[in-house]
């Protein structure tokens, strides 16, 4: 069976190939970073998570509270990724970064990019007035050489370490492999619940719950399950974390208030 006919090279017909040949490297290399970070759904006695690994050597872990620009709090995670995305920095993951203030200020130390913002908070409160003074509290940290850590407070005010990103919150939900003996198994104080541990010195592990839990329950999740030998709650009720391709988890919209400090992630040199 004889071939058809091969088109004729013609000088136009090699101008549109070499134009098309163009675009598509253009395109190629103006697509966004893949999104690296490790997202599951976690089950865990019957009670469903989502959760986010970040390995810091793939991945830059930041926390931002005020617009360069206006100098206002982001508020939202949708204003952030408005804001970075705008920067040439797409979100790979975001969430909530700790308890704050009535003036949407955290309630302790905060530290974004080597400046502290706000100090150690030391004080001893009534935990009946919230969740940062049921203590221990504790520090969530990352360094220059991109190494991550959750110490509780006293631990991380010895070490004396000047992190480069810091957000202290509370309470500790595991301390050196136990569960905070605040807890009780059988509280029914339910709710939608965030935190973090150091896997490793470069793997943190975010958590948002999917649905209203004990903090028993979430500390057991963090050491039973994931294997995390300290870990530290973010925050509650208003909890959420994003990611590009699963969108948002957490609490319903509709709980959510204006956060303070925010996790962003981004990919490595971005």
């Amino acid at each position: 069976m004889p071939h058809p006919p091969l088109p004729r090279v013609t000088p136009a017909f090699l101008l549109r190939a070499m134009v098309a040949a163009a675009v598509t490297a253009s395109a190629m290399g103006c697509a966004p970073a893949a999104d690296a970070v490790d997202s599951r759904e976690v089950v865990f006695d019957s009670q469903s998570y989502f959760a986010v690994t970040v390995d810091t050597r793939q991945e830059d872990i930041e926390l931002h509270w005020r617009n360069p620009d206006t100098a206002q709090p982001f508020g939202s995670i949708e204003a952030l990724k408005t804001w970075t995305t705008s920067k040439g920095r797409p979100l790979s993951f975001a969430t909530n970064a700790g308890i704050y203030d009535r003036d949407y200020k955290p309630l302790g130390l905060y530290v974004e990019d080597g400046k502290a913002l706000v100090p150690l908070n030391l004080a001893h409160g009534n935990p009946r007035s919230g969740n940062f003074s049921l203590l221990p509290n504790g520090v969530f940290a990352v360094y220059d050489d991109g190494s991550v850590e959750v110490r509780t407070t006293e631990a991380f005010r010895a070490a004396a370490r000047k992190p480069r990103w810091a957000t202290q919150s509370g309470p500790m939900l595991v301390i050196d492999g136990e569960v905070n003996t605040q807890f009780d198994n059988g509280s029914d104080s339910m709710k939608w619940r965030s935190g973090v541990c150091a896997k490793s010195s470069h793997e943190a592990v975010f958590v948002v719950s999917r649905a209203p839990v004990n903090f028993h329950s979430f500390a057991r999740l963090f050491r039973d399950e994931l294997g995390c030998r300290d870990a530290l709650f973010f925050d509650g009720t208003i909890s959420q974390a994003f990611t590009p391709d699963d969108g948002y988890a957490g609490a319903p919209a509709f709980m959510t208030k204006p956060y303070a400090g925010m996790v962003a992630v981004f990919p490595k040199g971005r």
